[in-house]
């Protein structure tokens, strides 16, 4: 710095108010405590180099004497063991100790002569015929320390030296005994020979080879092996496969005493890993499946799984996971286990804990049928979950091993396993489901439940439905915990795979889907007649049941917040989040299951329409189902049976009235006018509104009529006029005169199949009259228009089953029913996979499968044959209308606005309810002018005419002062504007009492003269009302 002037120096002041005598004590004690560091430091590092030169000098020590007894062996026994005889085995000599002593699998020359010695040895016990007394000459008790240790380290050496030359000798690993000049095979039978289950020190060589984790060894010799296995014969049983054998029978066999090894290098870590063993080894697993064998292992690994320990070794590669082979494995002989007769039902319950856990750990098949590929909607948790999906791809062939394994009969094997020793218990227990019945319960519906979200459910259901009883099992065990509170049994029992899991959800998970699919393919007979598989008495009770179950997933409990939720079976992954995955799971299964139960009640009432209803949907809940996000518009988008029809009504004509609201401020200024032919309305209708955009559509439309004239009828089109048209046009297009539609027996409508030989345009026609039944919905208009059930369930985008025959074609149902039960041979009857059609006297063959034709029917696909016919009538010959109808409705009522309401429901509200007109009801939500009242003797005169009038004269009222024959579907409380009485004239003149009743329909009003008898009254009603008039009337 520059000089400033000041000679003098000032004093420095601290500002963090510490005097510099401290800040030098503190420095002072760091530098004191990194002094102290760095002497234990050097202390440590001087510390280890002593102890590295220690390890050092030993084992340069130990090589010198190596070197010194490996040159005094082979100048005393030779360089090829030439001068070793049958005494050299014995306990006196020197040539075992030296060569164990100095021997090297790395060394060539040690490698030689542990291979000689094995191939002296084979021939000295073959001459001899007594391995015990080549090696301990005739007194074994006395020198059996010895003779063991001796034993247990050449068999070691041997299998030691194989595995460090595995990859030289690769292609010798599978040969067998008839290969005696091979290295590999005499190291290996010199081992087996060890290993004669007779001889007296066998128990501890096997213990000592085990816990010098001799699997891990073998493992890799195996695994080397594979790679050249096309190079030997097969003709027998290759040696290293033999020793395998040996030592697998001798573990936990009685009266074994070897001790228990880490379960990491066991059999079951270290082989059973191995992808496809089994083709590899055939003999091998023909010993592995001998129970007392099976047994031991698979509960070692039952153990494991319950104590959740990981025992597996490192993958052999990315799509040769450990767990995968392991399963692969265990799959090819499980179903050897379960077909022997003295199966116990703790080893089937191992089996399928093993099973189960493993499968955990697989990703979804590629064939599986998971809608999963087709939603990739979710949120960031989901797809991260995704994601690590994606990265696990198992290898095609080991994915065709798991896939095969878990067949039909398998199925049908597991569940007889677990379920055989049950069945007895279900009827001499009705208090509660005992320990056993738990574990067995839990087993298979663990195993089950992870099975369907992993493989493809077509192969599966069906065994599962009708060749087992699991769905009466499970119903009485669900039952009974249900009745008796004992759930908490089944999570304690099931604590290793569904942690704190309620105890009803993995039964449920697995009962939902397999009933279900049973339901599918039953007939009506059997569900309402016959009660088969389970009585209505018991359905009403399943009801209840899943009805508190959903309500408890969905409201109570929920298994996530709702805006992460996904109605679609494929949520997130059963890794990731079991509890989660399995809640939201048995969730999705128990509403599929009790919508379709719903179906089952509605096609023939067995228990009040209320069952379905939970009991706390109060007002908030309402007002909560209409907002995104929340647990009510979850649970009326999943499972809106669980809400009263009326509530969700409401919400239904709430979602409308908001939609109108949205879509009328956009089109005040477009208003579009059409001038409509009353003699020709549906194609003036269909050449004017076709080109209307969506937009346009979801707007205000008004109408002009003209008559059959050629003059505009009077009346302006205040909504009035347009109520008129829609009724008539819908009148006119779903006649069944006009070839668009056909009747059931029932006089319902559907598509007419034949529609295309009626009209060129007949696709084109379904679009719009799909747009015109849309447009009375979204404008609230009642049409008369009923529906069959089947063609309601397109407007779903359900499928129609066997079941939804009946209201099509009851004739085709009772002969597909009466083929379904017949006893005698199906083939003599000569039916093929072929239907005809018939439409307008031109009959068409169609083949149900490729190459129908040549394809009898028999007892084995008579229920294929069945079903194919259904879905052809049901699904497929309407397809294309369906379709077309579909999406003009769709233009303007969104999908999900109807998903909440069955097919019934939906007619409810196209057509309003078919009980007819509730004068009561249009009495108490009345308005009146022009002098009228409540009590005016006029009024009171009109309301008892107007309940003296035909059901049709009182819809045809309705129609003359609404525009339509239906009253709301809530009731006239909710007709806006409300029912209004006006008096017409303004004297009792007799020219005034001549005159008609008119009315203005867009304003909901009937202008009504003050008549002076019932009879006169009556008269000019009924002649208004039935003039036809149009709105000349006016």
């Amino acid at each position: 710095m520059f000089f400033s002037g000041d000679s003098s120096t000032r004093k420095r002041v601290d500002l963090g108010g510490r005097s510099s005598k401290e800040r030098d004590r503190q420095k002072l004690l760091e530098q004191t405590r990194l002094e102290r560091n760095r002497r234990w430091w050097l202390r440590q590092q001087n510390s280890a180099a002593l102890r590295i030169q220690k390890c050092f000098r030993g084992r340069k020590a130990v090589e010198a004497e190596h070197a010194k007894v490996r040159e005094q062996f082979f100048t005393t026994y030779g360089r090829h063991c030439q001068n070793v005889d049958r005494h050299s085995f014995g306990p006196d000599s020197e040539f075992l100790r030296q060569l164990l002593f100095f021997f090297d699998a790395r060394n060539v020359g040690d490698f030689s002569a542990l291979v000689e010695t094995c191939r002296l040895l084979q021939n000295f016990v073959r001459d001899s015929g007594d391995a015990v007394n080549l090696f301990a000459g005739m007194d074994y008790s006395s020198k059996n320390a010895l003779v063991d240790y001796r034993v247990k380290q050449l068999a070691y050496a041997c299998i030691q030296a194989v595995h460090q030359n595995r990859n030289q000798f690769k292609g010798q690993l599978l040969m067998t005994s008839d290969e005696p000049s091979s290295p590999t095979i005499l190291l290996l039978e010199a081992v087996v020979m060890l290993l004669d289950p007779k001889l007296p020190w066998v128990c501890k060589i096997v213990g000592h080879l085990l816990q010098r984790n001799t699997y891990s060894l073998l493992r890799e010799i195996v695994l080397t092996a594979k790679e050249s296995v096309g190079t030997y014969s097969t003709g027998r049983v290759p040696s290293l496969e033999c020793l395998l054998t040996i030592l697998i029978s001798h573990v936990g066999q009685n009266p074994c005493i070897c001790p228990v090894i880490d379960p990491r290098w066991s059999f079951s870590s270290q082989i059973l890993t191995i992808p496809f063993l089994w083709a590899l080894f055939p003999y091998l697993k023909e010993v592995f499946t001998r129970r007392g064998l099976s047994e031991h292992y698979i509960h070692q690994m039952a153990l494991c799984v319950q104590n959740h320990t990981n025992v597996l070794p490192d993958d052999i590669s990315a799509d040769f996971p450990g767990y995968a082979c392991l399963l692969g494995n265990i799959l090819e002989t499980a179903s050897v286990f379960f077909s022997q007769p003295d199966c116990s039902l703790d080893m089937a319950i191992d089996i399928a804990a093993v099973m189960t856990f493993l499968l955990q750990a697989l990703p979804p098949m590629k064939s599986s049928n998971r809608e999963s590929k087709e939603n990739s909607s979710g949120g960031e948790d989901e797809m991260a979950v995704g994601d690590e999906i994606m990265e696990k791809v198992v290898s095609k062939d080991l994915e065709q091993q798991i896939s095969n394994a878990i067949d039909p009969r398998f199925l049908l094997q597991l569940t007889n396993a677990l379920f055989g020793g049950i069945s007895l218990i279900n009827h001499l227990c009705e208090e509660g489901p005992d320990d056993r019945e738990v574990a067995a319960i839990g087993a298979a519906c663990a195993f089950l439940h992870v099975t369907f979200n992993i493989l493809p459910l077509e192969r599966i259901m069906t065994v599962l439905a009708y060749r087992t009883e699991l769905v009466p099992l499970l119903w009485k065990f669900i039952k009974r915990c249900h009745e008796n509170q004992k759930w908490s049994s089944l999570s304690e029992q099931l604590a290793y795979l569904s942690g704190d899991m309620p105890g009803w959800q993995l039964p449920l998970a697995v009962f939902c889907p397999v009933y279900k699919h049973m339901l599918t393919i039953v007939d009506n007979e059997e569900f309402y007649e016959q009660e088969k598989p389970l009585s209505l008495s018991d359905i009403r009770c399943l009801i209840v049941i899943l009805r508190q179950a959903l309500w408890q997933l969905l409201w109570v409990n929920p298994a996530m917040p709702p805006n992460l939720m996904k109605p679609a079976p494929e949520v997130t992954s059963h890794r990731g989040h079991p509890i989660e995955f399995t809640q939201q799971r048995v969730s999705i299964v128990t509403a599929e299951l009790l919508s379709q139960l719903q179906d089952w009640n509605n096609r023939r009432q067995f228990a009040p329409p209320s069952y379905f209803h939970a009991d706390a949907v109060n007002e908030y809940f309402i007002s909560q189902a209409v907002i995104e996000n929340t647990r009510a518009y979850t649970i009326l988008k999943q499972a809106p049976f669980l809400v009263p029809f009326t509530s969700r009504v409401k919400i239904f004509t709430s979602q409308l009235a908001a939609a109108r609201q949205r879509d009328g401020s956009h089109s005040v200024f477009t208003r579009n006018r059409f001038r409509i032919r009353r003699d020709h309305i549906l194609e003036d209708a269909f050449n004017q509104l076709s080109v209307l955009s969506e937009d346009d559509l979801r707007g205000l439309i008004r109408i002009s009529f003209v008559n059959e004239f050629g003059v505009e009828e009077a009346g302006i089109d205040g909504g009035g006029i347009f109520k008129d048209f829609m009724e008539n046009i819908t009148r006119a297009a779903f006649d069944v005169q006009y070839g668009l539609f056909k009747e059931t027996a029932d006089h319902l409508l559907y598509p007419n199949p034949g529609s295309g030989m009626i009209h060129e345009q007949h696709l084109q026609f379904f679009h719009f009259l799909g747009t015109v039944l849309g447009k009375a919905m979204f404008e609230g208009i009642l049409v008369d228009i009923p529906f069959a059930t089947f063609f309601l369930s397109k407007l779903k985008q359900k499928h129609n089953y066997l079941n939804d025959l009946p209201s099509l074609d009851p004739e085709l149902y009772r002969h597909l029913i009466f083929l379904k039960h017949f006893e005698g041979d199906l083939s003599e009857l000569e039916l093929y996979f072929v239907i005809v059609n018939n439409e307008y006297g031109e009959q068409t063959e169609e083949e149900l499968l490729p190459g129908g034709k040549n394809i009898r029917v028999t007892n084995e696909n008579v229920i294929t044959f069945i079903h194919l016919i259904a879905n052809h009538r049901l699904n497929f010959q309407i397809r294309q209308q369906s379709s077309h109808f579909l999406r003009g409705f769709q233009q303007l009522i969104q999908r999900d606005w109807i998903e909440m309401f069955d097919e019934h429901e939906l007619q409810l509200l196209i057509s309003g309810s078919l009980d007819g007109l509730d004068v009561d009801d249009l009495r108490s939500n009345t308005n009146y002018a022009g002098g009228y009242h409540s009590e005016h003797y006029v009024i009171e005169m009109f309301w008892e005419v107007l309940k003296s009038f035909t059901l049709e004269n009182q819809m045809k009222f309705l129609k003359f002062v609404t525009g339509c024959s239906r009253g709301p579907l809530l009731g006239f409380k909710y007709l806006e504007p409300l029912f209004c009485i006006q008096r017409a004239a303004g004297s009792a003149s007799e020219e005034a009492l001549d005159r008609l009743p008119t009315s203005a329909t867009c304003m909901n009003l009937l202008k009504l003269p003050p008549y002076r008898s019932k009879e006169q009254m009556a008269t000019k009603l009924l002649y208004a009302i039935n003039a036809d008039a149009g709105f000349d009337l006016s």
